[in-house]
């Protein structure tokens, strides 16, 4: 099992270390015990959160409702959570 993230029930937990301000959205690996994300918002007013949780909802085919902040809202450290996708975040690590 990952350190960077738990599965519960129907319910996913990231550990995240997130890149704002990068040329694109994407996974870029581990970072430690977290998953390293790159994206391309700008860290102002909350616009990089709100698009990881887009990017998240996206890769885990989940509606943005089904995905919460539960930590670092002002941190690169980001705990995340993921109700109801039946995606496996190891996949992640290995687009085909």
């Amino acid at each position: 099992m990952a350190d960077w993230y738990r599965r519960n029930a129907d319910v996913i937990t990231l550990a995240l270390h997130v890149q704002p301000g990068a040329k694109r959205s994407e996974i870029a690996g581990l970072h430690g015990t977290a998953l390293k994300i790159r994206l391309a918002a700008p860290p102002i007013e909350g616009r990089a959160n709100e698009a990881l949780l887009k990017f998240i909802a996206k890769l885990f085919g989940v509606p943005l409702r089904q995905v919460e902040l539960k930590q670092g809202g002002q941190s690169r450290h980001k705990v995340v959570a993921i109700t109801g996708s039946a995606i496996d975040p190891e996949s992640l690590l290995n687009p085909q």
